[in-house]
């Protein structure tokens, strides 16, 4: 009669039918399934990974539904160890990538959100869940099977939920020492025992690769990861006191237990955890992305200055050479776009006759390179000292003013025309993200010579993955770039 009760009530409070659905995929097949607590509301993002905001009760209210109505789902948690793992194990996240749902699991993540500024739901271990779980598979009748742990502990743990839960079923329970022939027996028992739910605990990360794995073998509509869960529940393992949980001290009551096989996970691992939740703060936060612009300004404003005190014989003895060759004005200054689609005023030394702009229309069917920007080796407009200029690039030299302005940076993509960018498609125009630079990736790898399309990819590229460093190994490589002349006209 309670189980019956229960039952009702957990209906009456799950709000998942009415608030809406979702779409799932699955094996090749869409489905539209009711919405509930492991993605109702907004998933915190921590060290990259989504992780489900609700409480026990909600979240295993969720799991069981899923399974009583075969929603196909895979479900881990996400403690300081996973993060750890995360980062020194190539086939770990592969494996996450899978998960329909991450649940955050220790103090460890609370202190990593609290370092971002990010607001995380209940603490959703294993451990606290597990009894929910049961409670409210008992309710709905799903039966569980336990995968994991050494020989005969998953059975005891099984005995003693059946013991706490009368009216649980548990389908199955099997040990975690598996082999490949054991697994093609086990996945054919596992999927003749009718479970709803299957709790796999060998431990992290194997258990989510043996999942992701197998899942596409596996009937059971629910795979969950559960670590050392059994062991817990078994007895094996006593739990720590409810007033050291509620500190957030449990890992040390674990590592008192213990000690030769969690000193190096706990000891060397929380540092190692707490320093990445520190990074992983900065860039949260927006610090990174801050430090970076400022670092990129500084080297931008001191490189410009020098540039300017050094070269200033040079850039008055050049201004001598052009006005010389016929009689125009020393500099030309055009419309260009920057960063986010601004315009502003680029300007060159001339190296062009003075009428070039309204000759360009004649010639313009002669553009030797493919796509929106015109380039012609022998382009009749160019001066005799222009071609000169164009060879050394000494006509980019007046940007280093813009610069100083702020229009561009010394590193960034070449900035376009505006006639250029209205021709851009979606993908090209992402090299509007950032200011335009004086060199980039691909005015050191052959300028001219490569493609457009090839050019804008670069472009991207080095905005998604800009850095201090690249900036200054993009400098050092211009100078024989320039030297070279290749790809120069």
């Amino acid at each position: 009669m309670t189980q019956m009760l229960m039952t009702k009530n957990s209906a009456a409070r799950r709000p998942a039918a009415t608030q809406g659905t979702r779409l799932r995929f699955d094996r090749g097949r869409f489905s539209l399934c009711p919405a509930d607590a492991l993605d109702e509301k907004p998933a915190t993002t921590l060290f990259g990974l989504p992780l489900v905001n609700a409480t026990l009760e909600e979240a295993a209210e969720a799991v069981v539904a899923r399974a009583a109505r075969g929603d196909r789902t895979i479900i881990h948690f996400i403690n300081a160890h996973c993060i750890n793992t995360l980062r020194t194990d190539p086939g770990y996240g592969p494996a996450l990538a899978r998960a329909d749902a991450l649940l955050p699991d220790g103090s460890g993540l609370r202190i990593a959100s609290f370092f971002s500024g990010r607001s995380l739901g209940e603490n959703l271990n294993g451990t606290d869940l597990f009894p929910w779980l049961c409670r409210e598979a008992a309710a709905q009748e799903v039966p569980v099977f336990l995968l994991g742990s050494q020989p005969g502990i998953a059975r005891k743990a099984a005995k003693a939920m059946l013991e706490q839960c009368p009216g649980l079923t548990i389908a199955g329970a099997h040990h975690g020492y598996l082999g490949s022939e054991t697994d093609e027996e086990l996945i054919a028992a596992i999927n003749a025992s009718g479970a709803g739910i299957l709790l796999v605990g060998m431990g992290v990360p194997h258990q989510e690769k043996w999942i992701a794995r197998h899942r596409d073998r596996i009937n059971v509509p629910v795979l969950t990861g559960v670590g050392g869960l059994f062991d817990y529940y078994s007895g094996s393992i006593p739990r720590a006191p409810k007033t050291v949980r509620a500190l957030g001290m449990e890992w040390v009551w674990r590592l008192a237990q213990e000690p030769r096989r969690l000193a190096r996970r706990y000891l060397l691992g929380n540092a190692a955890f707490l320093a990445r939740a520190s990074v992983q703060a900065w860039v949260d936060r927006g610090k990174a992305e801050q430090y970076a612009a400022a670092s990129k300004r500084s080297l931008d404003l001191g490189i410009a200055l020098l540039a300017l005190i050094l070269l200033g014989p040079l850039l008055a003895a050049l201004c001598v050479f052009i006005m010389l060759d016929d009689r125009g004005p020393v500099l030309f200054s055009q419309t260009r776009i920057g960063a986010d689609g601004k315009p502003f005023r680029m300007f060159k030394f001339r190296s062009m006759a003075v009428d070039a702009e309204a000759r360009l229309a004649a010639i313009r069917a002669q553009s030797e390179r493919d796509g929106v920007c015109f380039k012609m080796k022998q382009d009749p407009r160019i001066t005799r000292v222009g071609r000169w200029l164009r060879r050394l690039s000494l006509d980019e030299l007046p940007q280093l003013f813009n610069v100083l302005k702020g229009d561009m940076s010394i590193v960034g993509p070449r900035p376009a025309l505006p006639n250029e960018v209205l021709a851009y498609d979606d993908d090209v125009r992402g090299r509007l993200r950032g200011a335009p630079g004086l060199t980039c990736t691909w005015q050191v790898s052959g300028r001219a010579e490569i493609p457009f399309e090839e050019q804008a990819r670069l472009d991207i590229d080095y905005l998604a993955s800009r850095s201090l460093v690249t900036d200054l190994k993009l400098i050092a490589k211009t100078v024989p770039a320039v030297i070279s002349g290749r790809g120069a006209y």
